[in-house]
């Protein structure tokens, strides 16, 4: 059994019949979700070749990259949300139109003659992306007990890394040796073959919400639900430790990728072979870890659910600036593979404990108040101030001013340590049972 396989066991509900439909919907779901983040991320790897085909700064690129997209996928998020929450609302059939959506979109970014025709695609790719996570973290939770939650979102999560690796490996590759626009034309195209076939492959299974329950979900309202997601201080604090850290990891996915082809010299296929691989394996093993600690260790005391997120942003951070600083390429990425691990094993951990401080009936508005946070702060603004700040730096530090940029990026990883820290000091008290 792979890794992965191990970790779908672990997550789903006690063994039995029962399990068998719940490991084949996270797998199913993991899927989507590759697809989301390759669809999402491949822009990253062809910024570069991008900007030199269609003349634009490094605030364009920043735009494009982050904000454009953020926007209406933020937005978007909340109403989407909702709709996810109703008992009537068939979540399998959210995510396959989305999925169809965001694909045909990517499909359309290759096609762009210009930048703001690219930028369009992008807001299109952002607006079919808004309905995936909400309604997937609802289905998760919804079917997954309280004990096995954390590794369960966690190995969802997997999707990121995973898409990501894949974005930069095939989008570098492809833009290598056909260009950019083959390369957004060949990721859209399998995402639109599965949303056909998606809701053959898992159904939707709405559980009854427990007859002791104060507010059930056909009276929860937009402004309960709302009240509800930011009624307890370690919501605040996990959302203030997750806008930052989604901050900095967009910023620097971003912006690290352009530090190795314009400082280290590296093709965009190499650099998405080489620092794809690295990191993404990386990105892997540490989203899965924070995961299973959380699990492991909340059992005994339910703070440690958020520990490792904690620590691991802190011992990250002077790893990252030395990663940054050093010359040759090669000790770059061996050094830039432990923060990477540490900076990913937030994800199952942080919407574990989200969904946990609310009831079930809250629980995609919960994820869709994070993921507006997240990406509004993180993608829509990480990307484009990042590289506002290299603009600035160019006149005084020339090429190398995205390296002085991520000098500082590194070291603002300690501010999401110290909220996840505080976030932990509250869970004992705030998360709920089931």
């Amino acid at each position: 059994m792979s890794q992965n396989d191990a970790m779908a066991a672990a997550a789903t509900a006690p063994a039995g019949s029962a399990a068998t439909p719940v490991r084949r919907m996270l797998w199913v779901l993991l899927a989507v979700y590759i697809l989301n983040f390759l669809d999402r991320q491949i822009v990253n790897i062809l910024a570069e070749p991008i900007a030199r085909d269609l003349s634009l700064s490094d605030a364009d690129i920043g735009l494009l990259t982050g904000l454009a997209f953020a926007l209406f996928y933020t937005f978007l998020g909340i109403p989407i949300a909702r709709y996810a929450d109703k008992p009537s609302t068939n979540r399998i059939g959210l995510i396959s139109v989305s999925l169809a959506v965001w694909s045909g979109m990517t499909v359309l970014c290759g096609m762009a003659q210009n930048f703001t025709q690219l930028l369009l695609a992008r807001i299109g790719v952002g607006v079919g992306e808004a309905g995936c996570t909400p309604a997937a973290h609802s289905l998760i939770t919804d079917r997954v007990e309280p004990a096995k939650r954390a590794s369960a979102i966690a190995f969802y999560g997997l999707g990121i890394p995973i898409g990501s690796l894949l974005g930069l490996i095939v989008g570098g590759l492809i833009a290598d040796q056909w260009g950019w626009r083959v390369a957004f034309m060949v990721v859209g195209v399998p995402g639109i073959l599965l949303a056909l076939i998606l809701p053959m492959m898992i159904k939707e299974v709405r559980h009854k919400a427990p007859a002791d329950s104060p507010a059930p979900a056909a009276e929860f309202s937009v402004g309960g639900a709302l009240k509800e997601v930011f009624g307890t201080r370690a919501f605040l604090y996990i959302a203030i430790a997750s806008s930052f850290t989604a901050f900095l990891g967009y910023g620097k996915g971003v912006w690290a990728l352009i530090l190795f082809q314009r400082s280290h010299g590296l093709s965009p296929g190499e650099t998405g072979l080489l620092l794809g691989v690295a990191l993404g394996i990386a990105g892997i093993f540490g989203t899965w870890l924070g995961g299973y600690l959380a699990d492991r260790f909340g059992k005994v005391d339910r703070r440690h659910m958020l520990t490792t997120p904690a620590v691991g942003m802190a011992i990250a951070a002077p790893i990252l600036f030395v990663g940054y600083w050093v010359d040759e390429w090669h000790i770059a990425i061996a050094l830039l593979f432990i923060p990477t691990v540490l900076n990913a094993a937030y994800y199952g951990p942080t919407f574990a404990c989200v969904h946990g401080l609310v009831r079930p009936q809250a629980r995609a508005m919960a994820s869709a108040v994070m993921l507006f946070l997240q990406n509004l702060i993180g993608l829509g603004l990480g990307p484009l101030l990042f590289g506002i700040a290299s603009e600035m730096l160019k006149p005084s530090v020339g090429v190398e001013s995205v390296r002085y940029v991520l000098y500082g990026a590194a070291w603002l990883g300690l501010i999401p340590a110290f909220f996840f820290w505080r976030a932990s000091l509250r869970l004992n008290a705030e998360l709920k049972s089931g």
